[in-house]
């Protein structure tokens, strides 16, 4: 699924487009696809998943532990 801000962003580009194109059928077929867009977005989170699942945590990268290093001594 695409996140929120991608989707806002995308948008915002398509309304930017239509206002620079004379060809006012096209401007108009922008502007609805920019509220189609801003449609999908609005009931999604304001902040987007990154890539990883919920359930997955990274290693702690500060504590120099990470999969290819042992703890202790």
């Amino acid at each position: 699924m695409l996140g929120k801000t991608y989707l806002t962003k995308q948008a915002s580009l398509l309304l930017e487009f239509a206002k620079t194109t004379s060809d006012s059928e096209l401007s108009a077929k922008l502007v609805s696809k920019a509220a189609d867009l801003k449609s999908q977005a609005d009931p999604l989170p304001d902040r987007d998943q990154g890539l990883r699942a919920p359930d997955v945590t990274a290693p702690d990268v500060t504590l120099g532990i990470g999969p290819d290093r042992q703890t202790g001594s």
